[in-house]
């Protein structure tokens, strides 16, 4: 579930499934894309925050194997990515709690994002036998340097909201307290400015990076699906239903 709330021209998209630490599903992708199209095309929305409900921003894709409840999607993991990539309006990112997986790479695909104190970002790539995703391997060589983008894209490490911050993901990190109201002061402040200026001044800073975003997303999942129920995936993720450490030896 997304919930979508509209106040003062700033659209809130609230990633609401906290029993799943808001873990998206193939539902869930494409209910954001949808949202984010609907933001796009409608004059009301002149700003979008992207947050999480309960502890945790997002853990990323669910690992649980539940099953798609349609067939017939439009978008998917990749489609968000590519609407997020061309939406013409300010988007902001939130994230209140942990974040791992697409729950840390989307921060990349942010115009401006914020984290609680108390956050904390994962990409568990190199761990689940897979590849980074959702442009991060040219957003986040972009936002923090090429090492540490290495760093935290090949390690599979935690980073705290300060580590994020002094890295360039984070614009700012608030205390978690307040978050949510430092964040929406700033989307206010934001909102109150003429859309034609934003959204010329956005596309004129998206234009040297649009097309390279749009194939990033294409390459990575292509390497995903080479990837995807290779020996290492397949070990990690039955290392992830036994509750155990994987063994990646020889792989």
């Amino acid at each position: 579930m997304i919930r979508s709330e509209i106040t003062g021209g700033i659209r809130v998209l609230t990633l609401a499934r906290p029993e799943a630490l808001n873990a998206f599903n193939t539902d869930q992708f494409e209910r954001l894309a949808e949202l984010i199209v609907e933001a796009a095309d409608d004059p009301g929305t002149r700003v979008v925050v992207l947050t999480g409900e309960g502890r945790a921003f997002s853990a990323g894709a669910d690992l649980s194997g539940t099953p798609p409840a349609r067939a017939d999607y439009k978008y998917g993991f990749p489609g968000m990515v590519e609407v997020i990539i061309d939406f013409p309006k300010p988007f902001i990112v939130a994230a209140n709690g942990l974040g791992v997986g697409v729950g840390a790479t989307i921060l990349g695909l942010a115009d401006m994002a914020f984290m609680a104190e108390s956050a904390r970002l994962r990409c568990p790539f190199s761990a689940l036998g897979l590849t980074a995703e959702a442009c991060s391997t040219y957003t986040f060589s972009r936002l923090m340097g090429p090492q540490k983008a290495a760093r935290f894209l090949l390690g599979a490490e935690w980073w705290d909201a300060a580590a994020c911050k002094e890295a360039g993901l984070a614009l700012d990190v608030f205390p978690d307290a307040e978050f949510m109201d430092r964040v929406m002061a700033f989307a206010r402040d934001l909102a109150a400015w003429p859309m034609p200026s934003l959204i010329e001044t956005k596309g004129l800073l998206m234009a040297p990076h649009r097309e390279a975003m749009h194939r990033a997303n294409r390459e990575e999942n292509e390497a995903l699906a080479r990837l995807r129920g290779g020996a290492a995936n397949v070990e990690a993720m039955k290392a992830f239903r036994e509750k155990r450490e994987p063994n990646f030896a020889n792989l």
